[in-house]
């Protein structure tokens, strides 16, 4: 199953996807659009051209637990999605995904731009890896 997530942002959303076995995920594009209309269409068409077979959408979970703003704006970004691509999307907790993303290229000292570029892909990356890993776990 090919399975693409989103880490759906205010300036940018960065993109992953998974092989068919869903055993490697790898980072895809960011998109570096606020208009969330033209980043739903962008991110269907990744979804179309991939082959998807669904899409995860991180959900920004408080610390808590509990839901704000943002975590409602990226649930109605989701269900839109899913009008749109025709695909099952699911909302998956992306909490601290991107601290883990920022620690990943603090390894490989990517600074500047070039780690403004790519942290909201890597967060992606992390949230499918993290998606796919608790559905095996539902399976096992």
């Amino acid at each position: 199953m090919t399975v693409i997530s989103v880490d759906y942002g205010d300036k940018r959303t960065g993109v992953a996807c998974c092989d068919n076995d869903s055993m490697f995920c790898y980072p895809v594009t960011v998109i570096d659009d606020g208009y969330e209309k033209r980043v739903i269409e962008k991110v269907a068409q990744i979804a179309k051209e991939r082959k998807a077979d669904k899409i995860v959408v991180g959900l920004p979970k408080n610390m808590d637990g509990s839901l704000g703003f943002r975590a409602e704006a990226c649930g109605e970004f989701a269900r839109i999605l899913g009008e749109e691509s025709g695909l099952e999307t699911v909302l998956f907790d992306e909490r601290l995904t991107t601290v883990i993303a920022h620690k990943a290229l603090n390894v490989t000292d990517t600074r500047g731009k070039k780690r403004k570029q790519v942290v909201d892909a890597l967060s992606a990356v992390v949230i499918l890896e993290d998606y796919l890993k608790s559905q095996k776990n539902k399976n096992d």
